[in-house]
């Protein structure tokens, strides 16, 4: 059910066919890697949280980013409180594993983090825990109806470590 609604979200702007179906799990971001073939930090992970008034927000984040509580807090003005797995299923319609911006059960908001811009194309879920599809950042801002992009997370130090050597070189 999860799939085809955002293959039929999809369809809007003829990408339905080009949603990409595993046959493993790529229900997480090293899964999801080694599905497509692609580093970890290009998979675009769609998060959960507990918005305003039991409502859920979705915030879609780099493979390799992690949430900063402090930068959600002033963003937002609440603290970042991820969603119970039910609670997920019953906002996105989609599975844990599966969850992505696009093909949603509710109108919910969407918000991209810049952590996203360092690449030309990332890889989103597409409602299921083996599938995923290949879209530049405006693409996913296009296809999710973002809100906004926004600034609430911060990189891994292993991230930070490689990003410094590439600006020596």
């Amino acid at each position: 059910m999860s799939l085809e609604s955002v293959k039929a979200h999809l369809k809007k702007w003829n990408r339905d066919q080009d949603i990409m179906i595993f046959n493993k799990s790529s229900a997480t971001v090293e899964q999801a890697a080694t599905a497509i073939g692609v580093e970890p930090e290009r998979i675009a992970k769609t998060l959960s949280f507990r918005g305003k008034d039991d409502k859920a927000i979705l915030v879609v984040t780099a493979g390799d980013a992690k949430i900063d509580n402090k930068k959600f807090r002033h963003t937002f003005g609440y603290k970042a409180r991820m969603l119970r797995a039910d609670e997920v299923v019953e906002q996105t319609g989609h599975v844990v594993g599966g969850v992505c911006p696009f093909g949603l059960a509710n109108e919910l908001e969407v918000y991209l983090d810049v952590s996203l811009n360092r690449f030309e194309t990332v890889f989103p879920a597409c409602g299921s825990i083996n599938s995923a599809i290949e879209v530049t950042c405006s693409q996913l801002e296009e296809y999710s109806g973002a809100k906004a992009w926004i600034d609430v997370c911060k990189l891994s130090e292993k991230t930070k470590h490689s990003q410094a050597v590439e600006v020596k070189n």
